[in-house]
């Protein structure tokens, strides 16, 4: 049986067993939730002990932003956390959270903070930071695990537990995604049907990405297979590679520019569907290095997320894939 606790008081009451997991979220669970569950129940082991905290963040949420519509679903959350394995849910009032009021002193993000959804969202990372401090201090777990479809917010939790010496281990969950493709997300609830056909385009638009990625590697894997000189010149036309059989130069130019023409694929999938009715209006799409989260340049190798975000009537998405620059890319 799952217990419900509202109070600080009353989660440092809880008896602790083996290593302690904590999953955060701000209610209105759904499978990708659940999933952090069950892998948090996984990681914690059959004699550790699994946390959820359900708290909708006021510093989260600018002036504009869906604080009063962000749906509370504490029976269902529950329900759902109960039945993916865990232990007690946490679920305190924000005056339980913030005795004093809104909160004098607080965590700033740092110029990683200030960058994609923090230049659309001021603010936002600085409350984020501020609320996964709190909790990980009232929870005080071993293991704190986070989805990777908030890739940015991510990297700067795991930036934060560096800096700052929390004793917490950073796990991060790969995106579940519905069978269409679109990433699971409390707001998708909001969309129309036509809404939710214009809104695959984020999901299109990351694959994209990534197919034009995996054909450049591809290609370059069979040039680099091919004799040199006369011979590789033909073997590369008998591929039906004219173009690059022209110009020996062609596929290290490719690679140089092939963020740009990762980007490309994806805009164009983005583009079209800012022509659909009703149409995706694009906040931002960026290729970037999660260290920091600024722009992969001419020429990257490592690793790197494709991200985006966009408007589909009043209801804003985000979404995420990590790609692999490396040197056969």
């Amino acid at each position: 049986m799952t217990e419900l606790l509202h109070t600080a008081d009353e989660l440092h009451r809880l008896p602790r067993t083996g290593r302690r997991a904590v999953v955060m979220t701000m209610g209105a669970l759904h499978d990708g939730h659940a999933t952090l569950v069950r892998t948090a129940r996984e990681q914690a082991g059959p004699g550790g002990q699994v946390v959820v905290t359900v708290f909708v963040n006021p510093l989260q949420f600018g002036a504009n932003e869906d604080l009063d519509r962000y749906p509370r679903t504490l029976d269902a959350d529950l329900a759902i956390a109960e039945e993916a394995g865990a232990d007690a849910v946490f679920a305190p009032a924000v005056d339980e959270v913030y005795p004093g009021g809104d909160p004098q002193v607080r965590i700033s993000a740092g110029p990683m903070g200030e960058r994609l959804e923090g230049a659309t969202r001021p603010g936002h990372f600085d409350g984020m930071l501020t609320v996964v401090a709190k909790l990980l201090h009232l929870t005080r777990p071993d293991l704190a695990l986070f989805g990777q479809k908030d890739a940015q917010q991510l990297a700067l939790i795991r930036r934060m537990v560096t800096d700052l010496n929390f004793p917490v281990e950073v796990v991060g969950v790969p995106t579940v995604r519905e069978e269409d493709g679109l990433a699971l997300s409390s707001r998708n609830r909001y969309l129309s049907p036509t809404e939710r056909h214009t809104a695959l385009a984020l999901s299109r638009a990351l694959f994209a990405g990534q197919d034009r990625l995996a054909a450049q590697a591809a290609l370059r894997a069979r040039a680099e297979a091919a004799p040199a000189s006369d011979e590789r010149a033909t073997a590369l036309a008998r591929l039906g590679e004219i173009r690059a059989s022209a110009d020996a130069h062609a596929v290290s130019a490719a690679r140089a520019e092939l963020p740009d023409a990762v980007r490309a694929a994806a805009l164009h999938v983005l583009e079209e569907a800012g022509r659909h009715e009703p149409p995706l209006v694009l906040d931002y799409l960026a290729l970037v290095d999660p260290q920091d989260f600024t722009e992969a340049g001419p020429g990257f190798s490592g690793q790197a997320v494709l991200a985006v975000a966009a408007k589909v009537g009043a209801t804003r998405l985000i979404d995420n894939i990590p790609l692999e620059f490396g040197a056969h890319s």
